[in-house]
C-alpha cells in the first residue's frame, strides 16, 4: 500500500465536511490512519489546508498522568501531551500556542490562537473537580474548550471512538451547575456527576449528529461542539440515570 501524503488526506477532510474558516478540535488516533507520508507532520498540514489561514486548529495537550503528579509537574511550554503523537507534535511545532491548565490545557494554531487559548487561568464560569488554584476553571467560560463551543467550533474525532471525548466533561459541568443551583441542601452539594462518554456517544449518533467517512485509513467523525453538548445536557437532564457511571 502506498502511503498517504498530506494532498490525500486533505481532499479526505473536505469530503467529511471540514470547510475553510472552521474552528476544529480534534481528538485523535495517528496509527489509525495508516501510512503516512511525512508522519505526524503530514497530517497537521492537511488539517490547516482543510481549514485555510481563516481556521484555527484545537487540540487537546492534556497532562493525564497519575492525578497527584499533575500540578507539580506542569510546565506550559515542556509537559508533553499524553493524548496521542499528532497532539504531542503539534505542541511542539513554532506558532502553536497552549493554555495554562495543569492536567487539561489545550493547543492551538491559526487564527486568534493566542488570545483563543490566553484565558484558560481565569475563575469564571462552570465549576468541576478538576479545578485547582492557581490554575482557573477548567471548563469555565474562559477555557478554550469552551470558547470552542461558543464560536461554533467543529469536533473532529479522527479514528477514535467517543471514550475520548472530553467534551462530555464540559456537558458535566453544566449539569452539575444545574444540580447546584436547585439543591435545597445547603450545607452539602450535589456531587459532581461522573456521565458514561460512550453511553452519550451512542445517543449522540443515534441522533444523527455527526457525519461520517473515512480518513486515509481512519473511520471519522465530524460534527458542531455546540450541537452536541446541547443535545447531550438535554438528554442529560431528562433523565440521567442511563448515563450515571
Amino acid at each position: 500500500m502506498f502511503p498517504y501524503d498530506s494532498c490525500d488526506l486533505t481532499q479526505d477532510l473536505r469530503r467529511l465536511g471540514v470547510e475553510a474558516g472552521d474552528i476544529l478540535f480534534v481528538h485523535s488516533s495517528f496509527k489509525s490512519l495508516g501510512p503516512v507520508e511525512g508522519g505526524a507532520e503530514s497530517v497537521i498540514q492537511a488539517m490547516e489546508d482543510a481549514i485555510g489561514p481563516e481556521g484555527l486548529l484545537l487540540m487537546p495537550s492534556f497532562n493525564l498522568i497519575k492525578w497527584e503528579l499533575r500540578p507539580e509537574t506542569w510546565d506550559i511550554n515542556s509537559t508533553p501531551s499524553t493524548v496521542g503523537w499528532i497532539t504531542e507534535r503539534f505542541r511542539q511545532l513554532p506558532g502553536v500556542y497552549r493554555s495554562d491548565h495543569y492536567s487539561h490545557s489545550v493547543a492551538a494554531r491559526g487564527r486568534g490562537a493566542k488570545a483563543f487559548v490566553g484565558g484558560h487561568l481565569r475563575d469564571e464560569g462552570y465549576g468541576s473537580h478538576w479545578d485547582r488554584k492557581p490554575w482557573g476553571k477548567t471548563f469555565g467560560l474562559h477555557s478554550p474548550m469552551y470558547r470552542a463551543y461558543q464560536a461554533g467550533g467543529k469536533l473532529l474525532m479522527l479514528g477514535v471512538d467517543y471514550y475520548t471525548s472530553t467534551y462530555v466533561h464540559l456537558v458535566e459541568a453544566m449539569y452539575w451547575h444545574t444540580l447546584r443551583a436547585q439543591s435545597r441542601d445547603t450545607e452539602r452539594e450535589p456531587a459532581f456527576p461522573a456521565l458514561d462518554r460512550v453511553r452519550l456517544g451512542a445517543f449522540w449518533d443515534r441522533f444523527g449528529g455527526p457525519q461520517h467517512g473515512r480518513v486515509g485509513d481512519a473511520d471519522c467523525r465530524l460534527f458542531g461542539i455546540r450541537g452536541y453538548v446541547d443535545a447531550l445536557l438535554a438528554e442529560v437532564e431528562k433523565d440521567p440515570r442511563p448515563y450515571l457511571r
